[in-house]
């Protein structure tokens, strides 16, 4: 059984990269939040009670069942409603630019030289472009097993598959 200072001391030790799994994932940095935090309270909540090294298995599992979750809302949510219509008379501002709005700097920018920050921005875009061009459970299999640096039995655990279904899954030129 884990204590409550276990599981506080498992669930900051995953909040950064849960984050930035699901930052990759849903690339919004509010929805990754609310999915991180609507992941750590399940786990809290219905799964406290258990051993702590059950507890990284479990919360992945939850990570990527709430993300499923989310991806639902949102394609019912576009069924319903047109992105750019939520822009469309926004505070009934004349110089409104939907650009200027969406524009957000990053924090610790600004001591990196522009050549550095650029540098970086491209690579970071590559990478979230070849992620982003994965299929959903190559792109899940391939997070799991080198961003969480779980093996082939722990990603199949979490997500829910055989190992063989994540050999085949994972992304063949990303494999070691």
């Amino acid at each position: 059984m884990a204590t409550e200072r276990e599981l506080n001391d498992f669930l900051k030790s995953v909040e950064r990269r849960a984050f930035k799994r699901s930052l990759y994932h849903v690339r919004d940095e509010d929805a990754a939040l609310d999915i991180v935090q609507d992941s750590m309270m399940k786990l809290a909540e219905h799964y406290g009670d258990k051993p702590v090294e059950e507890l990284p298995m479990l919360f992945q599992r939850i990570l990527s069942n709430s993300t499923l979750d989310w991806f639902r809302r949102q394609k019912t949510r576009n069924a319903l409603f047109s992105n750019l219509g939520d822009f469309e008379h926004a505070g009934d501002d004349e110089d409104f630019d939907l650009l200027e709005a969406y524009n957000a700097d990053e924090d610790g920018e600004a001591a990196e030289s522009p050549e550095d920050q650029t540098r970086r921005k491209q690579m970071l875009l590559q990478i979230e472009e070849e992620l982003q061009a994965l299929p959903a459970r190559q792109r899940e299999a391939f997070l799991l097993r080198y961003w969480e640096e779980m093996d082939v039995a722990e990603t199949a655990a979490a997500m829910g598959c055989s190992e063989g279904s994540v050999k085949r899954t994972a992304p063949a030129r990303c494999m070691p």
